[in-house]
């Protein structure tokens, strides 16, 4: 395993969740994970010190953009990839970017990132916004997020994300990431995860707010029934018509049946 690099003239920040990954192992399976090929548009979020954008950039002829919010990694970057002339760094906030504007209709991109576990999990609601210019995502996260990703009905780990991230995407963990990986070392262990958005939904709604609504509120009170908790949110009559039992737990009930609560209508 690689010791970790000395980074003179910068140190990781708390507030940006910064943890710089300098494990060789790790970074190659994680690039062969992504597998990227010339001629993809790839967006890097959060590049750090560049240790996935330099294998990015060399598998990709040279062209990649990168999302960065601490000002003082700019030059740096700039300096280390100063001979590749397709490198575009994006000072920018991901979670206040707008990735649709680096998208067309024939060139989707592919969002890769070792993602600040601060802010995660509204990061990933902000991209799946962008779900139609996407063609995968691949992210270092901490496991437990990638556990809620992956979940299923009945887990404790079930939740909205969970549910939110599969209406739209075939979630894939990888493989495992231990803290000795990055400088600092993180006190948790993390996960890569593949997401692939579907082709074609397998439960589309009609409203996807609503959708959105039913879950949210469901998992805030997910200690009570589904009867309890979306009480004057869905009527007593669509649990009886769509054969759900009420007295589930939230966390019982699949994308699917909640797909079918947000489309049933009376009548």
């Amino acid at each position: 395993m690689a010791k970790p690099s000395k980074k003179p003239g910068h140190q990781a920040r708390k507030r940006f969740g910064q943890n710089f990954l300098h494990d060789e192992v790790v970074i190659d399976r994680i690039i062969s994970g992504i597998n990227p090929r010339p001629g993809d548009r790839i967006v890097e979020i959060g590049p750090g010190l560049g240790a996935l954008t330099e294998p990015l950039l060399v598998a990709n002829e040279g062209k990649l953009q990168v999302v960065e919010l601490d000002r003082d990694l700019i030059p740096i970057l700039r300096t280390k990839f100063f001979n590749y002339p397709d490198f575009i760094i994006h000072e920018s906030d991901a979670l206040k970017f707008n990735f649709d504007e680096l998208a067309d209709d024939e060139h989707p991109i592919r969002i890769v990132g070792n993602l600040p576990y601060n802010i995660s999990t509204p990061l990933i609601f902000h991209l799946l916004e962008s779900i139609d210019h996407l063609k995968d995502m691949h992210f270092m996260l901490q496991k437990e997020v990638v556990d809620r990703m992956a979940a299923v009905p009945g887990t404790s780990a079930y939740g909205r994300l969970g549910i939110m991230t599969q209406y739209f995407c075939k979630v894939q963990p990888l493989f495992l990431v231990g803290p000795e990986s990055f400088d600092p070392a993180p006190k948790v262990e993390s996960a890569i995860v593949r997401l692939v958005p579907h082709k074609i939904l397998p439960y589309p709604v009609e409203d996807f707010e609503r959708l959105q609504m039913i879950v949210r509120v469901a998992f805030t009170k997910r200690r009570k029934t589904l009867r309890n908790a979306l009480m004057g949110v869905v009527p007593e009559e669509a649990f009886e018509a769509l054969a759900i039992d009420p007295t589930l737990r939230p966390e019982n009930l699949s994308l699917k049946q909640y797909t079918q609560l947000c489309n049933w209508a009376e009548g």
